[in-house]
């Protein structure tokens, strides 16, 4: 007994080998965009393990002592972890220690004295280690009550700075360059899957349906495999990542869930308005074609 056939239906193209293909092109994205999350989040570390020194007037009694490190925890380019401020105090019996562990030399013994001055060591926030507000900062701090001298190697900070910058520009460069790409792949992708639906857009528009019903199915089907294919990428992502995290235990110190977050949202919406537009341009595409052209 012969099986009737199915009917084809608007939007009822196979639609996994379309949700395969987004999603891998999505992960891709998501890889790279870990790339940047983790780029973005060692900068900050190495700009916060960036130290200025403020060395103190000698001789400065325990209330101003303490009354300038209070000073300085309130200042907003003083880094916190863990909401705590990242001001040391530095003494020059313990300066002097550490010059003479690093060097094997006692300078004490010539000199008959120890020349060093307590210092308040400070790390610094990430959003002011530049060179225009730490020169600020310098000046902010060398007016401070009881302070000496502030010091910081400059020519590090800047290094640092146009070094980070570059990275900065070739990431931006290749994610816009990838970004495009994937862009290319997807449209594509839907445009063949909906290829094999273009004699039936035709035949929709001799018995008289509008553009706007015969796009309908397709743009529905399009954004709900935009959506699985960005929440699947995301769970890939997350589950490389926590891999990632078990063989590398290093890497959590770059670890970002908000950022991370921010990703997988960007991977669903990404994923829906390309599938979107793509399947809008190739189903206008195909309306206007004449029955000739469809061949």
């Amino acid at each position: 007994m012969k099986q009737p056939t199915r009917k084809k239906k608007l939007g009822s193209y196979p639609h996994l080998m379309v949700v395969f293909s987004i999603t891998l092109a999505l992960l891709v994205v998501g890889l790279f965009g870990l790339l940047l999350i983790h780029a973005h989040k060692g900068t900050r570390l190495v700009k916060e393990n960036l130290e200025m020194q403020v060395y103190l007037q000698r001789d400065l009694p325990e209330a101003q002592l303490l009354q300038l490190q209070q000073d300085l925890t309130r200042q907003p380019f003083v880094a916190r972890k863990n909401k705590e401020p990242q001001v040391r105090f530095l003494s020059k019996e313990e300066g002097a220690r550490r010059f003479i562990e690093q060097t094997g030399e006692d300078f004490q013994q010539f000199l008959g004295d120890n020349p060093l001055r307590d210092a308040y060591l400070l790390k610094l926030n990430a959003d002011y280690a530049d060179a225009k507000n730490l020169a600020r900062i310098r000046q902010q701090l060398s007016q401070l009550p009881g302070v000496f001298e502030v010091e910081y190697v400059e020519s590090l900070i800047t290094s640092v700075n146009e070094n980070l910058r570059t990275l900065s520009l070739v990431l931006i460069g290749f994610a816009a360059v990838l970004t495009f790409v994937v862009v290319v792949l997807i449209n594509n992708t839907i445009k063949l899957a909906l290829f094999s639906q273009r004699f039936l857009i035709r035949s929709m528009q001799l018995v008289g349906a509008t553009p706007g019903f015969i796009q309908w199915p397709f743009l529905r089907r399009a954004v709900w495999q935009g959506l699985v294919s960005g929440i699947l990428a995301s769970l890939l992502l997350a589950a490389l990542l926590q891999y990632a995290y078990l063989q590398l235990s290093e890497l959590r110190l770059l670890e970002d869930n908000r950022l991370f977050a921010a990703l997988g949202i960007l991977l669903v919406a990404l994923g829906m308005s390309i599938g979107f537009l793509s399947s809008w341009r190739a189903v206008r595409k195909y309306t206007g074609m004449s029955l000739d052209e469809l061949y």
